[in-house]
């Protein structure tokens, strides 16, 4: 009759060494969520006469104009390239991110995704 219940062999101890280093890439993930969340990115568009800072936390810090972009006449044009530097500083955030997330992972895919 076969015996109920739990591991046999030397499976407790894989498992616990498994759950081990599970708690450490999760506080590893955490460390490094915060450390994002304290960077800064900035992009420019139209030859750098807008530039749009954001932080790790997906938040606009800052929007810079130059002058010569101010056309009361062309507001479309100033709307276009707040929205074209915002998105690329959001970008160059979301790669660094899932570089961090590979060096952590170790490319062990969907280990962690949306932490951050």
């Amino acid at each position: 009759m076969a015996k109920r219940g739990g591991f046999q062999g030397g499976m407790p101890g894989n498992m616990n060494n498994l759950m081990k280093q599970a708690q450490r890439m999760q506080r590893q993930m955490e460390e490094k969520s915060k450390e994002m969340e304290e960077k800064e990115f900035e992009a420019s568009a139209g030859g750098g006469v807008v530039t749009v800072k954001v932080s790790g936390k997906k938040e606009v810090l800052s929007v810079k104009l130059s002058e010569e972009v101010v056309d009361p006449d062309d507001i479309e044009t100033l709307e276009d390239l707040i929205v074209a530097a915002t998105n690329e500083a959001l970008r160059k955030m979301d790669e660094e991110n899932a570089q961090v997330m590979q060096q952590l992972t170790g490319g062990l895919g969907g280990l962690g995704g949306g932490l951050f």
